[in-house]
């Protein structure tokens, strides 16, 4: 399958809620998605910890729904189904899945730390900290100084050594076709059903 981008939801007009905060739920809604993917296509100890994974991001993502409401913005709803950036057939491409949703998420959550509000930036970091958490657990390996975002600062995308390299993704401003949390993850697609 081919990798493609789409908009990240963004607050209805007037909202006093960020983009970064939507951007932050539209990752969670893809890696919710993602991990059920995952999860179908593992056993064993790797299926245990798609499932953990899985309910963190159920987790964060209601807990950034909640937020949006709260602070009057109308939450987006996710896609009916998520185009993935690669086929997943076997475990290994669940893991590297699993790999790049949590570098996504890591960046959406990296963006939303810059926000003026403080209550924000301690979820953002925390939630930041979990993912590059579960990285790890999927591929226990030191990679990007500062998760989310490539050694030369431009880049998102370093490949594993020893693993497949996910495709390439574009880097953009936030906003962008390419925004952070976006580009990597699973992207709706037209097609109803999952």
């Amino acid at each position: 399958m081919t990798e493609t981008s789409a908009e990240p939801a963004r607050a209805p007009t007037g909202a006093p809620v960020g983009d970064a905060l939507g951007r932050a739920l539209s990752a969670e809604h893809a890696a919710v998605y993602a991990y059920g993917v995952i999860g179908g296509k593992t056993s064993g100890a790797l299926l245990r910890r798609a499932t953990a994974g899985f309910d963190a991001h159920r987790a964060r993502r209601d807990q950034l729904r909640a937020l949006i409401s709260q602070r009057g913005g109308t939450p987006a709803e996710p896609g009916p189904t998520y185009r993935l950036p690669f086929e997943v057939r076997r475990p290994a491409d669940a893991v590297r899945l699993a790999l790049l949703v949590e570098q996504r998420v890591t960046t959406a959550y990296l963006e939303l730390a810059a926000d003026r509000d403080p209550a924000l930036r301690r979820i953002a970091a925390l939630a930041a900290q979990e993912c590059a958490t579960r990285a790890y657990g999927w591929q226990p390996k030191i990679g990007d100084p500062f998760p989310g975002m490539g050694r030369d600062g431009a880049d998102v995308d370093v490949p594993a050594q020893g693993a497949e390299s996910p495709p390439a993704a574009s880097s953009g401003p936030a906003g962008s076709a390419g925004a952070p949390g976006q580009e990597a993850q699973p992207e709706p697609s037209g097609e109803d059903g999952q």
